[in-house]
């Protein structure tokens, strides 16, 4: 019952995106790119449940192992979302990178997109820095990730309808902090580097 839910969750606002009568003028680049996008923020909802163990019938290293290979495609989804956009318009892209766009959305979606990048930069010296170390950064990035990629999206009028990208946002919202309550992630300020 909850994986069909979630797959509900997820999946709708992807097809109701991919269907927009918005897209009918736009081309396949544009629209991979705006997709992209929608995946990668429905990847967002399944990160800290995988993370946290909230997903009945999945043993926890199994969802461990999950989270790592949907940390890379998110990863990847990021980089085709802005890939897409920056072949469909370089100048745009350019403005948004130098925080210089006219649209608010833009600096959110370049504040998530840094973060994810140093997450992954993170997540290749893992080791080097130790659990302490990686638990407490990888905590602090995914609390700027969701909440700028949020934001990012419920101020694009595009593609996803307001409905569905509303509850998308929220359960990402929450399962965020479900996650972060769950692993008590701020504990670790208190006890200081290690």
């Amino acid at each position: 019952m909850v994986w069909a839910g979630l797959a509900t969750a997820l999946a709708a606002p992807i097809a109701i995106a991919a269907t927009s009568p918005l897209l009918a003028w736009r081309g396949p680049v544009y629209v991979i790119a705006g997709l992209a996008g929608v995946a990668a923020l429905a990847l967002l909802v399944l990160q800290p449940l995988l993370v946290a163990d909230r997903l009945p019938g999945l043993p926890a290293p199994a969802g461990r192992r999950a989270h790592r290979w949907l940390g890379a495609a998110l990863v990847a989804l990021v980089i085709a979302h802005v890939a897409g956009l920056w072949i469909t318009s370089p100048p745009d892209v350019i403005d948004a990178l130098l925080f210089a766009s006219p649209t608010p959305f833009s600096a959110w979606g370049v504040i998530a997109m840094w973060a994810v990048f140093a997450t992954a930069a993170l997540a290749a010296g893992r080791r080097r820095l130790g659990p302490h170390r990686w638990r407490l950064w990888h905590s602090a990035l995914a609390l700027v990730i969701t909440p700028a990629t949020v934001i990012h999206a419920l101020l694009i009028e595009g593609t996803m309808g307001p409905v569905s990208k509303a509850v998308l946002c929220a359960l990402a919202l929450a399962a965020l902090a479900l996650a972060i309550r769950d692993l008590r992630a701020w504990r670790l300020l208190r006890r200081g580097p290690r």
